[in-house]
């Protein structure tokens, strides 16, 4: 290889959280708050959110060994850990149960002054920020105390750079958040604000929903990121799991 990639990466967001169903139930009422007390990086996964996290691990233990993930990193929020703690329980990994590696540069894009907030919340308590987010983009707002995806991008550089060196030819999974594993896709495709922007109006990216890149020589022999899988949800299908995504709402607890 010409330069130090993985030999293959997954992306895995989270299973569905108990922050995910608050969510929705504020939005539902539309309620101003999302009613959950405890800070975002603690809201773990709800039952449903295992039961995907289990599909998913059993998915991957199918492979055969020599296909499986070898090194598995988390988010250190806790729905992320728990994500990966089941997907390698499950036998996820090509060498059986193994510790999960946090890293504080995977976890969910911080929202400062909107964290916990419906749309509706900061349309009437920040109207002047949600007014200048509206102008700006939400790809390059940072909301006070917060985060922009530009931000999210500048520590996944950093991230991208630390697996390359420390698991170049290695398999590679990584269960993070949506945000993040859209930014991901910015950075490996060298895509620009637009098109990312367009592909997460697409579609929300799943609960437990697995992107995969594979890293082959291209003509002049430099190694190329091609997407192998996008939003895959098969195994949640065939394990009888509902599948389950959060639309990317300016809230803290996703």
């Amino acid at each position: 290889m010409a330069q130090n990639w993985p030999q293959r990466l997954w992306l895995v967001r989270h299973g569905q959280s108990q922050g995910n169903v608050a969510r929705d139930a504020a939005e539902e009422a539309d309620a101003h708050e999302i009613d959950i007390d405890m800070r975002d990086v603690d809201v773990p996964l709800s039952a449903l959110g295992v039961e995907q996290a289990k599909a998913a691990g059993r998915w991957f233990a199918a492979m055969p060994r020599e296909e499986r993930p070898e090194i598995i990193l988390s988010s250190p929020y806790v729905r992320a850990k728990q994500t990966a703690e089941i997907i390698c329980q499950a036998g996820a990994l090509a060498g059986g149960k193994a510790k999960t590696l946090i890293d504080e540069r995977l976890r969910e894009r911080e929202f400062g002054i909107f964290d916990r907030l419906t749309t509706l919340g900061i349309r009437e308590r920040f109207p002047e920020e949600a007014a200048h987010r509206k102008r700006l983009g939400k790809f390059y707002h940072r909301p006070p105390g917060g985060e922009s995806w530009a931000d999210v991008i500048l520590r996944l550089r950093s991230m991208l750079n630390t697996i390359n060196l420390h698991y170049c030819d290695r398999r590679v999974m990584i269960v993070c958040h949506q945000v993040v594993v859209l930014c991901f896709r910015y950075i490996l495709e060298e895509l620009d604000e637009a098109q990312i922007l367009g592909i997460d109006k697409q579609a929300e990216v799943l609960n437990c929903g697995i992107a995969a890149y594979e890293f082959d020589a291209d003509v002049k022999g430099l190694c190329v990121p091609t997407l192998d899988l996008w939003n895959y949800g098969a195994p949640l299908e065939a394990e009888g799991a509902s599948k389950t995504s959060a639309p990317d709402l300016m809230t803290g607890t996703r």
